[in-house]
């Protein structure tokens, strides 16, 4: 999966801000959200347009990402 599946940058949305795909909620809701102690459970409820499987996307894309750059600075 890639990130443009689920992560939308259009400057008609929310000023160019990445936003999961379908919505206006920004991608670093999520992980504001998970910053703040909220489960994914509890950020689906709040903002209901997202969808489970694009949110668990987007973890997922970043923890490779994550992975991705720890290796190559070792």
């Amino acid at each position: 999966m890639r990130a443009s599946d689920v992560i939308v940058i259009d400057c008609n949305i929310m000023s160019g801000t990445p936003c999961f795909r379908g919505t206006r909620v920004p991608v670093s809701t999520l992980f504001d959200n998970l910053a703040d102690d909220m489960s994914v459970d509890e950020i689906l409820e709040s903002w209901p347009t997202l969808n489970r499987a694009d949110v668990m996307a987007v973890l997922s894309l970043a923890g490779e990402r994550l992975v991705e750059e720890a290796k190559a600075a070792a």
